[in-house]
């Protein structure tokens, strides 16, 4: 049983942190990124393309997590299972 609550709590938790971190990283790139922009307008172009690269990577690692979730839950048993174990 407690392999299954470990479980639970794995695909529970794990989503919210990698999408949570993921919105702070990309909000901290586009404000370097903008900052950047402001301090030497004529490297934009550059700078503009470093920053969609690097928010690919960054989404490509929260859909990475999204991933992970649908595999965990798939290995979660029905409620109405655990209920019944439990209730023996």
């Amino acid at each position: 049983m407690g392999y299954l609550v470990a479980l639970a709590l794995a695909a529970g938790f794990a989503l919210p942190v990698a999408v949570l971190s993921a919105a702070i990283a990309q909000g901290m790139v586009g404000g370097s990124a903008m900052s950047a922009i402001a301090r030497q307008p004529e490297a934009a172009g550059k700078i503009q393309l470093a920053m969609i690269i690097a928010l690919a990577l960054i989404e490509s690692l929260a859909i990475y997590a999204l991933l992970v979730f649908f595999l965990l839950s798939g290995k979660l048993p029905d409620a109405t299972q655990v209920i019944q174990t439990l209730a023996k």
